[in-house]
């Protein structure tokens, strides 16, 4: 079964903010409203050896999404290909996905009432092109594809790195699909998921 999803190299991010700035743009986001935040860990560390880098947060797609278990109209649904969408004429805007969402994922949307997250800019994989923050990370920091499929640019990203240096959200049993590249000479992996940060 194919599995979509992001692979963001930590190591080559720049925290420009392009990316939180495509994806506004590509969905048309509201103020407030995030579905990729970009976030800075550190720093830390003792000088000289002191550690700071960016941390793109978006959905994880999990394999076992909780915000799919808790939502009382079936609003949130998976896709063939892993990806985690929300059907908006289902959505009643309760937010229990929000809550259950360990990783902060979710926003409501203030303007239609209901709750809005990353869709992988499913329209434009729909005529073949990539995420838009992929397509305007000017560090080539993001990868997206089939992590089930070793031939994509994600299964082919993870190989490169190694895995001592990939890692992910904590698995509280929802399985996240993202992975981050991150080697120790750019900083110690934050296991804390952005929601506790």
């Amino acid at each position: 079964m194919a599995q979509k999803t992001l692979v963001i190299d930590l190591d080559r991010c720049i925290g420009c903010y392009a990316c939180e700035a495509a994806c506004k743009l590509e969905n048309n986001v509201p103020m407030g409203v995030y579905y990729n935040k970009v976030l800075t860990i550190g720093p830390v560390g003792k000088y000289p050896d002191i550690h700071q880098y960016f941390l793109p947060t978006v959905c994880q797609n999990c394999k076992d999404a909780p915000c799919m278990k808790v939502c009382p109209t079936g609003a949130t649904y998976k896709t063939e290909d892993g990806q985690i969408l929300v059907n908006k004429e289902k959505c009643i805007g309760c937010k229990m996905c929000i809550a259950a969402c360990p990783y902060g994922a979710r926003s409501f949307n203030p303007e239609s009432k209901v709750v809005e997250k990353c869709t992988l800019c499913r329209h434009l994989q729909e005529v073949d092109e990539k995420p838009a923050c992929v397509k305007a990370c000017c560090a080539g920091a993001r990868f997206f594809g089939d992590i089930d499929d070793p031939e994509s640019d994600v299964s082919k990203a993870i190989t490169a790195a190694g895995p001592e240096n990939v890692h992910s959200m904590p698995d509280v049993g929802n399985k996240p699909t993202v992975r981050y590249i991150l080697h120790k000479k750019t900083g110690e992996w934050q296991v804390k998921p952005p929601k506790m940060l």
